[in-house]
């Protein structure tokens, strides 16, 4: 029996945040994608695995997919605060938040900026500091232009938003996001109180090492490293997984028992 989805669109902060609500439950798994991605390209095959077991509710944030941009720049506070807003928005008091590389980094902030609303957190391929990330990424960004963006996410972006001149744009402001991405400090990480989960591929953008000192940061939380390159294990279109890998089905499992301890 297919579950039925609940969407729409929230006026948060001066945005029309767009999202959607699939399974049932108590406290929600609230899910954040990448940067340049959709609901359906970071977690069209993790969606359904954990939905399975409670509700999740999928957002877009500022400039993504469905969701309109504002006159500012991009920032991880900001889409902190667009997500704590629309949890008000949908009178949800507390959610347990999966936030994927751009959206692990603002998992982080949630959890600094708005600890009432998160209960627990799971960071995946998420990162508070510039060394944290493989050896030339920075570099990388810089000389960066809308041609090196996968074509699939490209084309996952005009399909719900058929707008070359907005694609443009949400390029243009996550690579200056990243470009001037500053430090987070220890302090910072350290004073998370949500139960945390950090996971990471052995292949991927940020290093074993950066996650694990988060882990170490982070009192009484969990880590897990898992094979395969950045957005693999949880099946991000980017990574283009084989068809019959089980890793985002070893992934769900690794999410559900954390979330039910």
């Amino acid at each position: 029996m297919e579950q039925s989805i609940i969407s729409g669109y929230a006026e948060v902060n001066g945005i029309k945040m767009y999202y959607e609500i699939h399974g049932k439950g108590d406290i929600p798994l609230v899910l954040l994608h990448g940067g340049g991605s959709t609901i359906e390209t970071s977690f069209g095959i993790l969606m359904p695995l954990l939905s399975a077991h409670c509700k999740v509710i999928a957002v877009e944030l500022q400039a993504h997919g469905r969701t309109t941009d504002r006159d500012a720049p991009e920032t991880f506070e900001q889409d902190a605060d667009d997500v704590a807003s629309l949890l008000k928005y949908l009178k949800i008091d507390k959610a347990n938040i999966l936030g994927y590389s751009n959206g692990g980094t603002t998992t982080l902030q949630i959890a600094i900026r708005h600890p009432q609303v998160a209960n627990k957190i799971i960071v995946v391929s998420g990162g508070y500091k510039r060394d944290g990330f493989f050896t030339g990424f920075f570099d990388f960004m810089h000389n960066a232009s809308i041609d090196n963006m996968p074509g699939l996410l490209k084309d996952a972006f005009l399909k719900v938003t058929p707008d070359q001149t907005r694609l443009q744009t949400m390029f243009e402001k996550d690579k200056a996001r990243m470009i001037g991405f500053k430090d987070y400090s220890d302090d910072d990480i350290s004073g998370i109180k949500a139960p945390a989960l950090f996971m990471v591929s052995a292949q991927d953008v940020m290093t074993v090492e950066h996650t694990q000192q988060m882990s170490r940061l982070v009192a009484g939380s969990d880590l897990a490293v898992l094979p395969g390159p950045h957005g693999g294990f949880i099946g991000a279109a980017e990574a283009d997984l084989p068809k019959n890998s089980k890793l985002p089905v070893v992934t769900a499992i690794l999410v559900n028992e954390f979330l039910a301890k």
